[in-house]
């Protein structure tokens, strides 16, 4: 592997300021053997898809680092998971608790990353993860977070990891909940080829139409397709119209067949979300290529 070292320029109300860090820079990169994820982070052990949550993935020893996208009303690209702020693991700009019936009132595509930065992710407690370290953070740019992940794996002279990046759309939620997945990808790919990662980036999602843009845009660029039904191997692949790099699925989908007939057309087999030890064991027996779990300490011990 060649690193390139570059120069970061961050600007700062009213200053700027710059500092260097080396990047890794190659056109080829081998995907790990097996792919040990922590989901959003590890969101068992820390607030989901926050910075520090990605540096204790990194510490646990996971290779690959999964988090999700959304697209802001300013075009930044976030790093957070739920189409709109929740009241169950989030605090408003205040400090104080967001009332369920403003479940809905925050949508992420309808508010400016300034203003979404302000909203506390990781102080309340989470009762659906009790394990879960408190302390105050916020939701990333996706930008941002690929700058602290570089730096921290050079100052901690760690392995390079993977990126396995969601986009969180729908067609359902064009225009309101996310943009069309032309301009998501293309807002997406901006952040990547500008940070210098895109031979270390797997894109995931649900939505097939960013999959396709990105395949006949990005070839290069590694693809997951993620599913949760009752479709069967071949219907799966014919809906989305090619190969992908790996087939994500709810690991409850997942078999000796699927697995035996995705190895059979080079495709990686990479289930979610496992989160005990005895299905993590069972799974590994099956041959999977990667394990996506809330507990990454799970996939290292």
């Amino acid at each position: 592997m060649k690193n390139t070292t570059f120069l970061l320029c961050i600007a700062a109300i009213g200053l700027s300021s710059c500092k260097t860090i080396q990047q890794p820079m190659t056109t080829t990169a081998q995907f790990p053997a097996f792919s040990n994820e922590g989901h959003r982070g590890g969101r068992g052990l820390m607030p989901e898809n926050t910075i520090p949550a990605m540096q204790y993935a990194i510490d646990l020893g996971m290779t690959t680092l999964e988090m999700d996208t959304h697209i802001t009303k300013d075009q930044e690209v976030a790093v957070t998971h739920d189409d709109y702020l929740s009241p169950a693991f989030m605090l408003d700009p205040q400090g104080q608790e967001i009332p369920k019936s403003d479940a809905r009132k925050y949508a992420v595509f309808q508010m400016d990353y300034a203003a979404l930065k302000q909203f506390d992710l990781g102080s309340k407690y989470y009762d659906a993860f009790p394990q879960q370290k408190k302390m105050k953070s916020y939701i990333p740019r996706l930008g941002e977070l690929i700058e602290a992940v570089q730096q921290y794996l050079k100052e901690t002279g760690k392995k390079q990891v993977f990126y396995n990046i969601e986009t969180k759309c729908s067609p359902e939620g064009d225009g309101f909940l996310n943009p069309d997945p032309e301009t998501f990808v293309k807002l997406l790919m901006e952040v990547i080829e500008k940070k210098g990662i895109q031979p270390f980036v797997v894109i995931q999602s649900f939505d097939k139409r960013t999959l396709q843009v990105l395949h006949k845009k990005y070839p290069k660029v590694k693809t997951s397709y993620l599913v949760a039904n009752k479709k069967s191997f071949e219907e799966n692949i014919a809906d989305l119209g090619f190969k992908p790099f790996i087939l994500s699925p709810m690991y409850q989908m997942v078999n000796a067949e699927l697995v035996k007939k995705c190895h059979e057309q080079q495709i990686k087999v990479i289930p979610w979300t496992v989160n005990t030890p005895k299905e993590i064991t069972e799974l590994k027996a099956l041959n999977v290529d990667g394990i996506i779990s809330d507990y990454p300490d799970l996939l290292v011990h």
